[in-house]
């Protein structure tokens, strides 16, 4: 699956063909995700911190942990999954291994950024950048230690937060010749900005939508026109099952009963479809053995 996985997302790359691309932070989004119709899984590692830790996104998430969420995910769907591993967990030599165990756990695409660790979310102050030099030798790591060779590395930087919008792209343009497949500039400021991203950098590119975040709210067809190649937003379905759990259980401690909020709950056979229960139930009757 995994191989078959990398080949598809490289193919929509190669078309350049825009898609929208949302977070999951658990096996049961990606089955949303899935469910939905999307092509893609970006697997966010704020939104895993979020939902397994109960922590922000400022570098607290292990390798171990992320991966092992990963291997949940690969499990539950069958979509190409982006994965989101922050700096690496450490220098080039950390990057050489992160890539190793997360192509191993089911990602067809790894992005590594280049924060200082740890690293803030891409949408909060306080964030500051590694030298280019020193990011250039994490790419290198990345592309070097992939075992198939049609894993795609995703470089990410966050440099307009402290070195500007100029900085960012010369640093983008230094990871594209280190061999990153895909590039992401972080929180843009503007829609001029926005609009700059793909016409200067000529391998596929990534724009991060993100509610309440830096970057103008800017709907799909424009980004498509202006050349975007994945559309992400990584935390919309968190942030909705948030606000969903905030209402449900702010009326049941209210009121005692769920009265009068039934429209925001999954049926009780919707959620067991989701969970692919119909399928367990017939590896038991294949499996069963006469009493």
């Amino acid at each position: 699956m995994s191989v078959s996985c990398n080949q598809r997302l490289r193919e929509i790359l190669q078309r350049r063909e825009a898609i929208l691309l949302p977070g999951a932070a658990n096996a049961l989004a990606a089955r949303v995700i899935e469910d939905t119709g999307f092509k893609a899984i970006y697997v966010t590692g704020a939104g895993v911190a979020n939902t397994f830790l109960g922590m922000p996104d400022i570098g607290l998430l292990s390798l171990t942990e992320l991966a092992g969420n990963v291997s949940a995910i690969r499990d539950a769907a069958a979509l190409p999954l982006i994965v989101d591993a922050d700096t690496g967990f450490g220098n080039a030599v950390n990057v050489a291994r992160t890539i190793r165990v997360l192509e191993r756990s089911g990602a067809n695409a790894v992005q590594l950024e280049d924060q200082v660790f740890p690293k803030r979310c891409g949408h909060f102050a306080g964030k500051s950048v590694i030298s280019r030099a020193e990011m250039v030798q994490k790419i290198h790591a990345a592309v070097d230690s992939r075992n198939d060779p049609a894993l795609v590395i995703i470089a990410r930087t966050d440099a307009i937060a402290t070195n500007g919008f100029e900085d960012a792209i010369e640093r983008a343009a230094s990871y594209i010749e280190a061999g990153a497949d895909v590039t992401f500039v972080e929180a843009p400021r503007s829609q001029e900005q926005i609009a700059a991203i793909p016409k200067r950098l000529p391998v596929p590119q990534v724009i991060n939508i993100v509610a309440g975040g830096l970057t103008p709210m800017i709907g799909f067809e424009a980004l498509e026109k202006m050349g975007f190649s994945l559309i992400l937003y990584a935390n919309a379905a968190l942030q909705a099952s948030i606000a969903g759990m905030q209402k449900v259980l702010g009326h049941l401690m209210e009121h005692g009963s769920l009265d009068g909020v039934s429209a925001f709950l999954a049926e009780f056979e919707e959620r067991q479809r989701l969970v692919s229960k119909p399928h367990f139930d017939g590896l038991e009757r294949k499996y069963s053995w006469p009493e």
